[in-house]
């Protein structure tokens, strides 16, 4: 977290929601579009990350499995949705019986914001998420958290890991002269990153 925390303030990343597990990292990331922020930040977190466990155990060798998959995430009720998919991991994993449970989870610090060492950027998460305050989207995003575990809808979704982008079906299939990636680069757009740990 404290690498996450540096590419942060080094580079600008935008940070909406994250997961640290035993095994893998999910970042909901802003991307400015045509800036670098989010390449630089991923080799310095898995940089650091890796060299410093390394050094803590005494080894030598990859840390990670592979480069990073980044999935490209519409804004609004997808991005809702891509929020509760992270913060449900642990519970999926069967480690956390609610996602409070996992300390290393942007779960916490959205729903308890915090004063230092802010990871989460609260009012482009709020406003990507389609609300006006961030408040509302507290609200929200702890009602349909609690709602998918009420549900038991908390299954793993392939949209999120594997795919190239998720979002409605008018977004990702746009006219051919208005692609993904003229969109992003005029707008902005949101990342889904997943970093795989090697065993």
């Amino acid at each position: 977290m404290q690498w996450l925390y540096e590419a942060k303030k080094r580079y600008g990343l935008i940070i909406l929601d994250y997961i640290v597990t035993s095994n893998h990292i999910h970042l909901l990331v802003y991307d400015h579009g045509g800036r670098k922020d989010i390449p630089k930040s991923i080799q310095l977190t898995a940089g650091r990350t890796g060299q410093e466990y390394n050094q803590r155990k005494k080894r030598q060798g990859v840390f990670w499995q592979d480069r990073y998959h980044a999935t490209a995430v519409e804004s609004g009720e997808h991005l809702l949705r891509c929020i509760v998919y992270i913060d449900l991991n642990m519970v999926r994993a069967g480690v956390a019986a609610h996602p409070s449970q996992w300390a290393w989870s942007g779960y916490n610090e959205n729903q308890t914001p915090r004063r230092k060492c802010v990871l989460i950027n609260y009012d482009m998460l709020a406003e990507q998420a389609g609300f006006n305050t961030y408040e509302r989207f507290q609200t929200e995003h702890g009602k349909l958290v609690n709602q998918s575990l009420a549900d038991s809808e908390y299954i793993c979704e392939k949209q999120w890991s594997e795919s190239v982008a998720a979002g409605s079906e008018k977004n990702l299939h746009p006219k051919p002269r208005r692609n993904w990636a003229v969109r992003q680069e005029e707008e902005g757009y949101i990342k889904l990153v997943r970093m795989i740990i090697s065993q």
